[in-house]
């Protein structure tokens, strides 16, 4: 498989598919391709998968697009402007993610829903709670909002963030939610009541533009109907 990522405030993937090389997505991200891609959609990892990916509020259903004859394009586009971030997997090597920060991956990555164990992260983690994870061997492509900062925190090192920018971070990482200190910062911060902290070590990449934070900035300007 070849693939170019073109593009730069709003990038898209372009997959170029070897004979029967097969790419998977959710529904919903491929923009355009050959007419020799052939297109089929049905759950992922059985019963348990769908169930899974339902709970985490994504769809239960991924796209398959295969090349029986090789050579044909297939181009996918994130749901928010930023930056699409190649991960290659070895056999057998993880990473973790935010629900949307998954595009697209090889056949041979596992896709799997995790649950992260801590109180704080499951009662005030929002999306931090239920993750996803992606296991090799093969390459996953990760869609972040706006551009992409990453850390390679060592053993004890912790960093602070608003869960929003969390995009991914590595299995090593240590993830919890703890609630902000001080009454003026909480009233007043304008930060939200909680902040995740990810402890190394391990790699972690943050997102500058997170899907809420856009959200938000476009409701903002929307006109209020109940006025």
């Amino acid at each position: 498989m070849q693939y170019q990522i073109k593009g730069d405030i709003t990038p898209h993937l372009e997959v170029q598919l070897g004979p029967g090389e097969t790419v998977v997505t959710e529904s919903g991200s491929m923009a355009w391709m050959d007419t020799g891609v052939n297109m089929s959609t049905g759950g992922s990892g059985g019963l348990g998968g769908m169930l899974g990916r339902m709970v985490s509020g994504e769809s239960i259903f991924l796209t398959r697009f295969t090349s029986d004859r090789g050579g044909d394009m297939v181009s996918f586009v994130p749901g928010v402007p930023g930056t699409i971030l190649p991960v290659e997997l070895a056999a057998g090597q993880s990473i973790i993610a935010q629900k949307d920060s998954f595009l697209v991956a090889e056949e041979s990555v596992k896709f799997e829903i995790t649950f992260r164990r801590k109180l704080g992260a499951g009662l005030f983690g929002g999306e931090g709670f239920i993750l996803q994870k992606f296991t090799g061997p093969g390459l996953v492509f990760a869609a972040i909002g706006g551009e992409v900062q990453e850390y390679d925190l060592s053993s004890g090192q912790t960093l602070r963030v608003d869960p929003g920018h969390l995009a991914m971070f590595e299995p090593t990482v240590d993830y919890d939610i703890k609630r902000v200190e001080g009454v003026r910062n909480i009233i007043f911060g304008g930060e939200g009541l909680f902040l995740a902290t990810v402890s190394g070590p391990g790699k972690v990449w943050l997102q500058r533009m997170p899907m809420s934070n856009l959200a938000a900035a476009i409701a903002s300007h929307l006109p209020n109907k109940g006025g």
